[in-house]
């Protein structure tokens, strides 16, 4: 009989490096100036590589200070206090901050981009996370305003890209072309048919469960379609023919006009003039019907905003834009976010961005 487990070696070891240097006087700004050796940050007791772990338990693993002071204790015997890992993730945000300003720069030149939006809390006062990228870019951006001036500074004034999106008003005008989340109609018709149901006999609609049934089981269908042209299980040389069949069955949908005013509501806008944005991934190749990877994005954000409560200063809020934009970036690319951080402590700007991306050219 054969058992195979596999198991790990803890080393409770910390390394400790002395650094000589030689020592030169800079006549210009008349200071002692010396330089750095191969892994040294100069001035600093703790290395890149502990700092950097601390920085990726807590904004990849979502750990809070104090348990990242004990973990450094208990299995490596390295002691630093909470404080000292928040001065960690404050130098990383420094150094990283003219990378986020490119990265940004490239979600403005990206041919399709999605984008949310979630709460975010900083000093008690509301805030909102807005996110952009798309399966290779991540970017975060928190704001006190949930405005359409936020969405410009963000995208720029000359996006020309596919926005896949929510209905959410801040984002008209951005792009040259945008899809609208099928996910989103399907969880609509879903609460509207639910509010209606408990109506009184006499205050009910019989055409509106119909027609969130029928708007369901539509949407449903072409999100199936969109993963079936992204697999090639279905040729792009069809998208034609479908989309021409999915909007005479939405309008065949949509000829009722309700008595149920959320369904009328939705109703109307299904049949209005932004119709054709339902369909945008039957024109558009690399378009996706649904907007689920902003959202997934975002996910690991809303899960850290109930680990530290959000954030106590606008220093704060720059941290918790970019540290988590470079994290997220970093794992897209094909690069461990942890070897990333260590650069980006140790390296200039210019080697800490080629190191960000799989592919620095």
């Amino acid at each position: 009989m054969e058992h195979l487990q596999e198991d790990i070696v803890i080393q409770p070891r910390t390394l400790v490096t002395r650094y000589l240097h030689g020592q030169a006087f800079c006549a210009k700004c008349h200071r002692s100036v010396v330089q750095a050796g191969e892994g040294e940050l100069v001035n600093a007791p703790i290395g890149p590589i502990a700092k950097s772990v601390a920085i990726y338990l807590r904004y990849r693993i979502g750990i809070p200070y104090r348990k990242t002071t004990e973990i450094f204790r208990e299995l490596f015997g390295l002691n630093f206090v909470p404080a000292s890992a928040l001065g960690f993730d404050r130098k990383a945000t420094g150094r990283g901050r003219p990378i986020y300003e490119d990265l940004r720069d490239k979600i403005r030149a990206s041919d399709v981009v999605h984008a949310d939006e979630t709460s975010w809390r900083s000093d008690g006062v509301g805030h909102f996370v807005w996110f952009a990228g798309n399966e290779n870019l991540a970017f975060f951006h928190i704001d006190r305003h949930r405005s359409a001036d936020v969405a410009q500074t963000i995208f720029g004034e000359n996006f020309d890209g596919t926005l896949v999106r929510n209905r959410y008003a801040a984002y008209n005008g951005i792009g040259v072309d945008w899809q609208v989340c099928l996910a989103h109609i399907i969880t609509h018709a879903k609460e509207i048919r639910a509010e209606h149901a408990p109506l009184p006999q006499t205050e009910k609609d019989t055409a509106t469960g119909p027609f969130c049934d029928r708007l369901r089981d539509l949407c449903a269908r072409l999100c199936e379609v969109g993963q079936k042209l992204e697999s090639g299980q279905i040729p792009w040389k069809a998208a034609a023919k479908i989309k021409k069949r999915s909007v005479m069955e939405l309008n065949q949908i949509c000829k009722q006009t309700l008595r149920f005013k959320p369904a009328e509501t939705l109703r109307t806008y299904l049949a209005g003039p932004e119709q054709k944005f339902l369909f945008t991934f039957l024109r558009r190749p690399g378009v996706p019907p649904t907007n689920n990877q902003a959202e997934q994005s975002l996910r690991h954000l809303v899960i850290f905003r109930k680990i530290c409560f959000g954030t106590r200063s606008d220093s704060g809020l720059k941290t918790h834009s970019i540290l988590p934009s470079l994290v997220q970036t970093a794992r897209r690319q094909g690069v461990h976010p942890r070897k990333f951080l260590q650069t980006l402590l140790t390296a200039d700007t210019a080697k800490a961005q080629a190191a960000l991306y799989n592919n620095s050219s």
